[in-house]
């Protein structure tokens, strides 16, 4: 059996060794949630200029149709 000292630093490198692996976790986690958020910008932008794009397609068809007839 190893002194306490040595027990102690068993005890520590182990506990190092968990939180590394929890950052490399973390660190995971927050690179995908990165390129989700990214994704999901980007769908957004798309949106709006599709959405742009119909306002202004539909402004022009409104334009282009007749008065309706007055009763």
């Amino acid at each position: 059996m190893g002194t306490p000292n040595d027990e102690r630093m068993n005890e520590l490198e182990l506990k190092l060794t968990f939180l590394d692996d929890a950052v490399a976790s973390l660190n995971d986690g927050e690179a995908q949630q990165t390129r989700r958020l990214l994704q999901l910008e980007n769908a957004l932008a798309e949106l709006r200029r599709e959405l742009a794009s119909l306002r202004t397609s539909l402004a022009d068809n409104v334009q282009d149709e007749p008065p309706p007839p007055h009763y």
